[in-house]
């Protein structure tokens, strides 16, 4: 998942964006309320991770401007707050999940898997789109009993396209999820990674699901005549 870490504290950001990403995940990590304001603003986000208490634009606030905007992304907030009116007061400003400090971060995986599987296509730990799977778990995919070991990139693109299915993604809007905040990729970085999916694909025999569409971009998609059982 592209996830949004907003955590003010340099020596609990940086702990927390490790596990997430090892765990398999894309993180912008962000120490400042006004850069995750306008990151909300430019970029879908599966997740979103708020410390309340940040200097200048609180947790709340954004969590309330981000349900204002229309976006329905689950929010996850993080809090030394801890009585029942705090609760009431982060759930009523939109977040899903709340979690109070300090965060034991095996806690913190399961509360992002268990948002995590309010994806229509999440089935236990893996994303399916018709015969195809992706397991969240070992970072691989599987199709007719055919399985594909993924690299950490890899699965990340995957992901991102299979929870994105039948829909052109541009090369910007890919680089926008698969790097995050503040990393430039190489000019040739997503037609490379993008390569080097479709052979992992071609092993499970679904080379062609992963379509150019010339000019604007890549989508992931089912072919007409395919066995989708």
């Amino acid at each position: 998942m592209l996830i949004l870490l907003v955590e003010d504290d340099p020596a609990q950001l940086e702990p927390l964006r490790a596990a997430l990403i090892k765990a398999g995940h894309i993180v912008d990590a962000i120490e400042d309320g006004e850069t995750a304001q306008w990151l909300i603003s430019q970029k879908d986000y599966d997740l979103l991770i708020l410390d309340w208490m940040l200097p200048q634009v609180s947790g709340i606030k954004l969590c309330q401007e981000y349900r204002r905007m229309g976006k329905t992304a689950p929010v996850l907030m993080l809090t030394a707050k801890d009585t029942t009116s705090d609760k009431v007061i982060g759930l009523d400003a939109g977040a899903d999940d709340y979690l109070v400090k300090p965060i034991d971060i095996i806690e913190l995986l399961a509360r992002v898997r268990a948002l995590g599987r309010r994806s229509p296509q999440w089935i236990g730990d893996t994303l399916s789109l018709a015969s195809l799977h992706l397991d969240l778990t070992n970072l691989t995919i599987q199709r007719h009993q055919v399985t594909a070991q993924l690299s950490g990139r890899e699965f990340q693109l995957m992901e991102y396209m299979m929870r994105h299915p039948r829909q052109v993604l541009s090369h910007t809007q890919i680089e926008q999820s698969l790097w995050g905040w503040g990393t430039e990729p190489e000019s040739n970085a997503v037609t490379t990674l993008v390569r080097r999916l479709r052979q992992r694909l071609q092993t499970v025999g679904a080379k062609d699901w992963l379509e150019t569409v010339y000019g604007m971009g890549y989508r992931l998609n089912v072919p007409e005549k395919t066995d989708a059982s």
